[in-house]
């Protein structure tokens, strides 16, 4: 497999990188069957591995490290720290408080002494930006991480934290995690452009639109899949379907599974380092495996931005995160008192 330059880090990493959402209790609870699937992708060439504390309670953590034993020099291993590992209210977040425990809980459950890449899984408006990379500058002097990142940051705060960062000589963030697929292109518009001027690398999650582009999701077909029953919304979302069934028949005719179709334009773009598979089973991931050799032409590329284009999602059900402006409804409104203009 080839590799490519994961921003300006020199770290050289593969276009596919294998994520572990889907191992343990959240997908597949088999640890021996979940190993022999890590070591399948790494013999096939892929050398990054991508986990997170929070999937499945860090579990996945824990089978990522069974599975690395005598491997570990070998993979470029990325974790992620946010969201709440239990009932206390500081067990979560971005604070220097959290991070500091987060990342040894990890560091002991992957059985490693470092990390290739640590990830500030979501944003927390309740901390200063500059206390989360102050406590990631001090991981990576410290040697326990190499390279720090964000996922599913919007571009405004991708951009602060690089400000940040430079005016109080911390470390900055090198990388990004985004949802990106056919059918989620919205981070064409910002993010991406941003992490390009930046000299980020960026390791997209979700290409297959959380399923949505296997083929296995049709209009007027009823379907019950493990991920299906999750989120049902997602998968009857008549916008998307309306693009799933024009893309059929252009895998048809390009003679693809709509698996490869949708992996290989992930990776097609020039601001994409890596694009993040998560199979569950054994059957999954050869799939994935056997299409990484797939190349779209322009033609093919054209097309696709006819059906779904730049810059655009197809539904609104694919938002990974909602900035409190948003989300919270006294942002939104002034007083009653202050609302009229007399």
């Amino acid at each position: 497999m080839k590799h490519r330059t994961l921003g300006r880090t020199g770290i050289e990493v593969s276009p596919y990188c294998l994520g572990t959402m889907m191992f343990g209790a959240m997908g597949n609870p088999d640890h021996d069957n979940s190993i022999r699937i890590i070591h399948r992708a790494l013999d096939a060439g892929i050398n990054f591995v991508d986990t997170a504390d929070v999937y499945s309670a860090g579990e996945s953590e824990v089978i990522v490290g069974k599975a690395l034993k005598g491997r570990r020099d070998d993979v470029v291993l990325a974790s992620k720290v946010h969201y709440p590992m239990g009932d206390d209210p500081n067990h979560r977040g971005n604070s220097r408080r959290w991070i500091m425990t987060a990342v040894e809980n990890s560091l002991r459950r992957l059985q490693t002494d470092h990390l290739d890449l640590y990830q500030i899984h979501r944003p927390d408006p309740a901390v200063d930006v500059e206390e989360t990379l102050s406590a990631l500058s001090d991981l990576v002097r410290s040697g326990k991480v190499r390279a720090i990142g964000a996922s599913t940051f919007p571009a405004s705060q991708i951009v602060e934290a690089q400000w940040v960062a430079e005016r109080r000589g911390l470390e900055r963030f090198r990388t990004e995690q985004p949802p990106y697929s056919i059918v989620n292109r919205s981070i064409e518009r910002e993010v991406l452009p941003v992490c390009q001027r930046y000299g980020m690398g960026t390791l997209v999650w979700s290409p297959l639109g959380q399923g949505l582009l296997t083929g296995r999701y049709r209009k007027g077909q009823q379907t019950d899949t493990h991920r299906s029953g999750g989120m049902p919304q997602h998968f009857t979302d008549q916008r998307k379907l309306d693009v799933v069934e024009q893309l059929i028949p252009l895998a048809e005719k390009a003679g693809l599974p709509m698996t490869h179709l949708a992996m290989a334009f992930a990776i097609a773009h020039p601001g994409v380092t890596s694009a993040i598979i998560g199979p569950r089973t054994m059957q999954q991931l050869d799939d994935l495996l056997v299409g990484a050799d797939v190349t779209l032409d322009d033609e093919i590329l054209d097309r696709i931005d006819e059906i779904a284009p730049p810059g655009t999602d197809a539904g609104p059900n694919d938002v990974s995160y909602t900035p409190p402006a948003i989300s919270h409804v006294n942002l939104r409104r002034r007083p009653v008192a202050e609302r009229s203009a007399v």
